[in-house]
């Protein structure tokens, strides 16, 4: 039986969503994944003993350290039926407190958290504001005024299917560089500025390129026409730089 489960999580005491490798073998270093595996370990088959995993979760896509998230999905396979709203429960006790679980269903066997999303909604956030405040916490916050009809101008030319070549860190896995982005949205509130991003895939450190475009943007007063330029370009060296992790939230991942 295949069951499905949406995750939150804090990103920040993370090495990233997924385990990490190195030669084959598996680093030690604290991970979402990792966490999640030895807690339905626990549940499922009774084994409390220290890392260890009997059940593989496939994740719908990768988040770095330091990235939130609010509608992770993952599916899982076990022969042993679950009780939801129990297992959901259980999991939650034993899951560390920046990690929990919520809508877990059976899902059809051919079901995949990854292969069979159709969209995935990542949101970032940050502080326009040239002053401190205690309650920032780890958001990133710029000092010089953010002009959002501008923004919202640059965000526009990324609409659409293209190559997104020039917002790929050398880190991605994929050598496909071609994705759909099905809408792109800023909005002010209060002090805070938020960039909402829906598109059928990401490359590797995309969202907080494109966000070091759109400061780049604002920083040196370009027209918000420097962000067509950049796509059409298919080169890294054009866009601005990757930016903080802290502040980019998966929000939800989305299927038929």
């Amino acid at each position: 039986m295949r069951y499905s489960l949406r995750v939150q999580y804090i990103g920040k005491n993370y090495a990233g969503s997924q385990i990490q490798f190195e030669n084959g073998k598996e680093i030690e270093t604290p991970t979402i994944q990792g966490e999640l595996e030895k807690a339905i370990s626990t549940l499922i088959s009774g084994d409390t003993a220290n890392n260890n995993r009997h059940f593989k979760t496939i994740f719908s896509g990768r988040t770095d350290k330091g990235v939130n998230s609010l509608g992770q999905t993952i599916h899982f396979d076990t022969d042993k039926p679950i009780v939801a709203s129990k297992f959901v429960y259980q999991l939650n006790e034993i899951l560390p407190k920046d990690i929990s679980v919520s809508d877990l269903k059976q899902v059809d066997e051919k079901f995949h958290a990854q292969k069979s999303a159709k969209s995935r909604h990542y949101r970032f956030v940050f502080i326009n504001r040239k002053c401190k405040n205690a309650f920032d916490g780890d958001l990133m916050r710029i000092k010089f005024d953010i002009n959002m009809e501008r923004m919202q101008k640059a965000l526009n030319y990324l609409i659409g299917e293209h190559d997104f070549s020039s917002f790929k860190s050398s880190g991605t896995l994929n050598p496909s560089t071609v994705c759909f982005i099905k809408s792109a949205e800023c909005k002010k509130d209060g002090d805070k500025i938020i960039i909402d991003i829906i598109g059928n895939r990401f490359l590797y450190n995309m969202v907080r390129t494109i966000v070091g475009t759109l400061l780049e943007i604002e920083g040196h007063n370009l027209p918000a026409e420097h962000m067509q330029q950049v796509l059409e370009a298919c080169d890294r060296t054009k866009a601005g730089q990757t930016v903080s992790p802290y502040g980019l939230t998966l929000i939800e991942v989305t299927y038929n």
